[in-house]
């Protein structure tokens, strides 16, 4: 009977409280201003840019690998 009432008084509030947080979270990301909208825009295209740079070096490394590793069992 006691862990039911241990799990009962801390559980369920840490439960309610983490559940409460994210609702609040949620509902502060819905009420985007425009200048917020444009800033993540511009973040977006950050990402974007920083993938691309990403993908071309991650090719060009694999050129270097197997121009040292002719066998294909690396990658």
């Amino acid at each position: 009977m006691l862990p039911v009432l241990i799990f009962v008084v801390v559980a369920v509030p840490l439960l309610l409280i983490g559940f409460l947080a994210i609702r609040a979270r949620s509902a502060e990301e819905v009420t985007e201003t425009p200048k917020d909208a444009a800033a993540a825009a511009a973040e977006q295209a950050e990402i974007e840019d920083e993938f691309e740079q990403a993908e071309a070096y991650q090719a060009k490394w694999r050129e270097e690998q197997h121009r040292e590793h002719p066998d294909d069992r690396l990658y």
